[in-house]
């Protein structure tokens, strides 16, 4: 497993912060591809949350030096990529403690929305902004929501306030902080994939895992983002007690 490779960015501001991030895991300006993938890459154990509710977006948590993120599969893949770079600000900003409640929260806004969306790419990208169909189709680009991508522009000063408030109002009216327009895929774990996986070809079953464990199956498919149920399927189709499934999806790690 990769061990962790995170550094503790408290103190600095959380523009700064996730800039410093970028230069330290050799991301530059690019867009990220798949949030989930760069966090285990560095050390980061990403998890589903095990409930099905939309009243907790993510949460994170060190545990004996080891860092976790829990994202809620109900979101949209858009929400939910913002939600792990959030988890992310939290995970290097607040380790020690510093700002808790909503100035915590508003830190790690600001980080999550500057690492997704580096200021020097959005402005090379989108310089000048006059209709919410471009931003439709300019957010894909960084994997974010429309809303999203509306705010990180007015913070950049490439839209207006006047902009932004008939933006956000347009995207309102046509859904969009329900649903997404031209959306992205979700993510899903790489790690989790390899190691049910590898646990398939022992003849070690999500039934005994849960067990060990002291949860419900259920319970295990939703923390694996259902990869458990999709490793007993697959070994069912196949009838040899072994999952054939590509252990590295495309682009592992970035």
């Amino acid at each position: 497993m990769p061990g962790v490779n995170l550094n503790d960015l408290s103190g600095e501001p959380p523009d700064v912060a996730a800039r410093s991030l970028r230069q330290i895991w050799g991301l530059g300006e690019r867009p990220i591809k798949n949030m989930v993938h760069l966090l285990e890459a560095k050390g980061t154990r990403v998890f589903a949350l095990a409930e099905n509710t939309r009243t907790v977006d993510a949460f994170s948590l060190w545990r004996r030096e080891q860092p976790y993120i829990f994202l809620n599969q109900l979101k949209t893949p858009e929400r939910s990529r913002l939600d792990a770079a959030h988890e992310l600000a939290h995970l290097a900003l607040h380790k020690h403690g510093g700002p808790r409640g909503r100035k915590a929260e508003e830190e790690a806004n600001a980080f999550a929305s500057s690492f997704l969306m580096p200021s020097a790419d959005v402005i090379a990208i989108a310089p000048r902004v006059y209709s919410l169909n471009q931003i439709v189709e300019l957010k894909r680009r960084w994997g974010v929501s429309a809303v999203a991508l509306i705010y990180r522009l007015h913070k950049l000063n490439v839209i207006s306030d006047w902009q932004c408030r008939m933006f956000n109002i347009q995207a309102t009216e046509r859904g969009f902080r329900e649903r997404e327009q031209n959306g992205i895929d979700r993510e899903h774990s790489a790690i989790w994939q390899m190691v049910m996986t590898a646990l398939w070809k022992e003849r070690i079953t999500r039934e005994h895992i849960a067990k060990e464990l002291h949860i419900p199956a259920f319970e295990l498919d939703y923390l694996l983002f259902g990869l458990a149920s999709d490793q007993c399927k697959s070994v069912s189709e196949n009838g040899d007690g072994a999952a054939r499934l590509r252990l590295v999806p495309d682009g592992w790690p970035h």
